[in-house]
């Protein structure tokens, strides 16, 4: 068996190093939930990459991050953010499965987000511990404030009133300042790293051409920030956004690579080896970079 799992993580490792060449980039792997456990070892694993360049002579200032997660914490991604652009200028995020939550609001920091056509970001309610689970904050308030409008309107149900009664007022409070710190981290994010280097109007016929204005940048990103938070919009929590949709009713730029004979097989060969391994393994947190396995 060891001569078997020898085998596949050099093959792990050599799928990874094509990767590297081809974005000229350091790449981290990073598969599970999105939770504060993880950031000393994300600390460490960014550091060791940073501190062992392939080129000593000319360190890394860019690196790509292959994201497979279901969500997690926004507070947790603001740190690993903190920690990824303190070593590095250019991040970028491949999504060959999916990235939903705070896997979403984690590639909203990137400068480019790379998916094909059946790769899949989610809304971008966030997860909050009610004491015994984790519940979508937006969901949570949604609900409440469909039951203060019965209220208001007299059509509050007698079960709805006994519910509304046993609301927690702090815990409500803290739904409410995970979604506005959800929204204000992605506004912040896209306006400083995604749209960096966005300048002039491209796609508005009246603007064509035209400079961005600061403000536009703002108002753009609070436009994404609602489309992606927007549980009328969208349903469910665990709604798959794949990129048509990204693309035309958001109109968030990303790199399709679904047509590139290049990209396309290098992601998915690495991902669907990694993955089918670390199902075997059933581990719920698995890094790869080419210094861990």
């Amino acid at each position: 068996m060891n001569l078997f799992d020898d085998a596949l993580k050099g093959l792990m490792n050599e799928k990874l190093d094509k990767l590297e060449k081809k974005f000229a980039a350091d790449v981290m792997f990073f598969y599970g939930e999105i939770q504060p456990s993880i950031v000393r070892s994300f600390r460490d694993l960014i550091e060791d990459l940073k501190q062992n360049p392939v080129n000593p002579s000319s360190p890394q200032t860019k690196l790509v991050i292959v994201l497979n997660s279901p969500g997690g914490s926004a507070e947790t991604v603001e740190k690993l953010v903190d920690i990824t652009r303190h070593h590095y200028a250019d991040v970028s995020f491949v999504v060959p499965d999916f990235a939903m939550s705070a896997g979403t609001i984690f590639c909203m920091s990137g400068n480019r987000i790379y998916m094909d056509y059946s790769s899949s970001l989610g809304p971008i309610d966030p997860q909050v511990f009610n004491g015994k689970q984790w519940v979508p904050a937006r969901g949570y308030l949604d609900k409440v404030e469909e039951m203060f409008d019965k209220s208001k309107k007299g059509t509050l149900s007698n079960a709805e009133f006994v519910m509304l009664q046993n609301q927690d007022l702090a815990m409500l409070s803290q739904y409410e300042q995970a979604k506005n710190l959800t929204v204000t981290l992605l506004k912040r994010w896209l306006i400083d790293y995604k749209w960096k280097d966005w300048t002039t109007h491209g796609t508005n016929p009246a603007k064509i051409g035209q400079p961005v204005t600061p403000r536009e940048k703002e108002a753009r990103a609070e436009e994404v920030a609602d489309a992606l938070g927007d549980n009328k919009l969208w349903h469910s929590h665990s709604r798959m956004i794949g990129v048509e949709t990204l693309r035309k009713s958001i109109r968030l730029k990303i790199e399709d690579y679904s047509n590139d004979p290049e990209l396309q097989p290098i992601i998915r060969s690495y991902n669907d080896l990694i993955t089918e391994y670390i199902g075997k393994l059933n581990t719920p947190i698995f890094v790869h970079t080419r210094l861990f396995i």
